[in-house]
């Protein structure tokens, strides 16, 4: 008991700095001060109006809205802030109606959203107000996911509800710098499709200034339903929690056997359905979550794997990535039963923000901004000769004069640098645990292949090999970290 409370008096302290530190972060640089977000021009990335690249980098924060006081919102959304993380992502209503930690409710007379909000109380809306304000004072987007789809899948609202709801969220947050909104949410696009044309063209109706995806079920993209519809910015895919040769049972299971945890195969098939749009794995593997999610027998994902999602999908052409944790998804704290994996109860959300798949995605994002961004491809021809399958497949990716393939298992890697320009290559690995980078050496063109240069761990030694044309200076022979930050812990732009 003496443990506990000295742990809480911690976290309450804790909490207080973050309040402090948040009104500090509230007058620095923004990333909407480069202007709003759009897709850019080849249609598979998002920038900002002055041309400037945007890497998605989100938490996936469901229940932040229901579960989480004041205190509770501005200490973690600075530790998302200093973790590195761009967005996060909410459920607006997880049920309907939706009750918040303040007993306040979110349809206190149905659908009748005139009423939604009534003066004289700090209302369910006016908690969300100020979930998305202390988001913009940490330079973080809030992804609103309007509803849940289980309430729309349960008939708790129709098109014209839709209609009313989405005007309503439009007006509210339609001059916030710091919306991105997403339909769905966990729901194929079959089910009830007339309710998410009519909430998304309401929105889209009032608010022009804002980028709209769908989030779909476990297994699916957005783009099998939604891939000509003029509300639809961009695509996401929800590679799901099962691991290879786990399946749902379902007559239509949209992936082939035994290739459940390859989420690199979601971006060309997404694409496929055309017109291109940017796609992103919203959903993968989550920190901490049993394997298959609701078997408290199963082995956890670990660090390792979030990470392998992470790169596996980017570099097969996603243009960010979206982590997620067991405790954090369902803001787990005491009092509060997880309904994955466990009949008791799980770590804290406020400790898990601790655990290391969730501090080192930073990395990927600093390393896709460390290079020209707007040029880069997949490119499966930078492996010279077969490849391996699951775990042991290598990723490539490239620009014009620069390469990087990512090893999860520590296998060899038959690289062809003629794949970019430049007689001679500098090469690097960079640590993905860590973002630690060490120079191999400088290259002469061809073919050679290349070995990790992690010390053993004990877990996956993944990592990612960087070739560079020698004449290019995106990274130095010393620089010891891909990561780049200022003294107060912000991102330095890395094209500027």
């Amino acid at each position: 008991m003496i443990k506990r409370k000295i742990f809480r008096r911690v976290l309450l302290s804790a909490i207080a700095a973050a309040a402090i530190s948040t009104t500090a972060l509230a007058g620095s640089p923004k990333p909407w001060d480069n202007g709003r977000l759009m897709v850019s021009p080849n249609n598979r990335f998002l920038q900002f109006a002055n041309g400037k690249p945007f890497f998605w980098l989100g938490d996936t924060g469901w229940l932040l809205p229901q579960r989480l006081d004041r205190n509770e919102v501005a200490y973690y959304l600075k530790k998302c802030h200093d973790a590195g993380y761009n967005m996060v992502q909410v459920q607006v209503l997880n049920d309907v109606p939706s009750i918040n930690l303040y007993g306040q409710v979110s349809n206190p007379h149905g659908w009748d959203m005139t009423k939604a909000d009534p003066d004289g109380v700090y209302s369910y809306w006016d908690h969300l107000d100020y979930i998305v304000k202390t988001a913009a004072d940490n330079g973080i987007y809030v992804g609103m996911v309007a509803i849940w789809g289980t309430q729309v899948q349960d008939g708790r609202i129709n098109a014209a509800q839709a209609k009313a709801y989405g005007q309503f969220l439009a007006k509210r947050y339609k001059d916030c710098p710091n919306i991105i909104w997403i339909m769905g949410g966990d729901i194929k696009g079959d089910i009830h499709p007339e309710v998410w044309n009519a909430m998304a063209t309401a929105i889209k109706a009032i608010d022009r200034n804002h980028l709209m995806s769908y989030h779909p079920r476990g297994r699916y993209t957005s783009a099998r339903w939604w891939s000509k519809a003029p509300w639809l910015d961009f695509h996401m895919f929800q590679s799901g929690h099962r691991k290879y040769g786990q399946r749902m049972g379902n007559a239509d299971y949209p992936i082939p056997d035994s290739t459940e945890e390859d989420n690199w195969m979601y971006v060309d098939s997404t694409w496929a359905h055309g017109p291109v749009k940017p796609v992103i794995d919203d959903e993968p593997s989550y920190e901490d979550i049993p394997k298959g999610l609701h078997d408290p027998n199963e082995e956890r994902w670990q660090d390792y794997d979030v990470r392998r999602y992470a790169y596996w999908s980017v570099f097969a052409g996603s243009f960010g990535h979206t982590y997620g944790h067991n405790a954090i998804m369902q803001m787990l704290k005491p009092g509060y039963i997880t309904g994955y994996g466990s009949n008791g109860m799980e770590k804290s959300w406020y400790t898990a923000l601790n655990d290391p798949g969730y501090n080192q995605m930073r990395f990927v994002k600093d390393l896709m901004l460390s290079f020209p961004y707007f040029e880069r491809v997949p490119d499966q021809t930078i492996i010279a000769g077969r490849n391996g399958k699951h775990n042991d497949r290598l990723i490539a990716t490239r620009g014009n004069d620069y390469l990087m393939v990512y090893d999860y298992n520590s296998d060899p890697m038959p690289v062809d640098m003629r794949k970019i320009s430049g007689a001679k290559k500098n090469v690097w690995w960079m640590d993905a645990a860590t973002g630690a980078l060490t120079f191999i050496g400088t290259f002469d063109n061809g073919t050679k292949t290349f070995f990790q240069q992690n010390p053993h761990r004990g877990t996956p030694n993944d990592g990612v090999l960087i070739a560079v044309d020698a004449d290019k200076n995106y990274i130095g022979k010393n620089q010891k970290s891909i990561a780049v930050r200022t003294a107060c812990g912000d991102e330095r732009n890395l094209e500027e």
